[in-house]
């Protein structure tokens, strides 16, 4: 039990990545707030922490919208008193995505919002909370694509590189105040979207091909994210880590 006396608010929780690290964290022994826009597949995972005898509390949220997310945190310190550990997980990239040439503007303010705004919104009002809590750990999301080159992907490739130096810069900042920072960056995930994605989208397709142990599995990421969100990592800070397989040296 790893997490035990630790709150746990993870975005974009409905589905996915999200979910098995909200399972995984409420495993652990962190009470969890499940911060989802989508209402039905928010209350699902909530509904599935606490059929297995964990703590959880559902929270509509869209992380694009700075009201929504302080309410979110505001719900959560109201709830639970704390706030320890915050994974900004709630993001994703479209097939609509291309070069920097032939990507639709919608699409690269679509990403940009969703992806790095939205993280930049979890931790504008999430640090404040963390640091009332006497400490913790914040966990964005970045990407493989952040740190190699990868064709036909420049939305995404730019929100996600915006991710990584935002952690970096972050750590510097709130060391003092007890608040570690640090990203994962997977490469393509096998989650329902992504399997989709990859079936038509050859350079998402060939990262599958390009795993060196295997495919990547939700709870891989679940499970680096428990680590960064535990005293294990209590050292760890500013650090970008990749869960790829080996993509990004292969």
């Amino acid at each position: 039990m790893r997490l035990v006396g630790k709150v746990a608010l993870i975005t974009g929780s409905g589905t996915g990545i999200g979910r098995a690290t909200a399972q995984k964290m409420a495993a652990e022994g962190a009470r969890v707030v499940v911060a989802e826009l989508n209402a039905a597949a928010g209350e699902q995972t909530a509904q599935i922490i606490a059929q297995a005898g964990g703590d959880a509390l559902f929270v509509r949220t869209d992380v694009t919208d700075p009201d929504s997310v302080q309410a979110t945190i505001a719900r959560c310190m109201d709830h639970y008193g704390a706030l320890h550990i915050l994974h900004n997980n709630a993001g994703g990239s479209t097939l609509v995505d291309s070069t920097v040439i032939d990507a639709p503007l919608e699409e690269f303010w679509r990403v940009i919002k969703l992806d790095l705004f939205g993280t930049f919104l979890g931790c504008r009002f999430g640090i404040p909370a963390i640091i009332q809590s006497g400490g913790g750990s914040v966990i964005n999301m970045s990407s493989n694509v952040a740190l190699m080159g990868v064709p036909g992907r420049d939305c995404y490739t730019a929100a996600k590189g915006g991710v990584a130096a935002m952690t970096r810069s972050m750590a510097v900042e709130f060391a003092s105040q007890k608040v570690r920072v640090n990203a994962i960056a997977p490469s393509a995930t096998m989650t329902a979207r992504v399997i989709a994605l990859a079936a038509g989208n050859a350079a998402i397709d060939n990262l599958a091909k390009a795993s060196l142990v295997g495919l990547i599995e939700p709870e891989d990421i679940a499970d680096m994210a428990v680590f960064l969100g535990s005293e294990e990592s209590r050292k760890v800070t500013g650090q970008v880590y990749p869960v790829d397989s080996g993509v990004t040296i292969s």
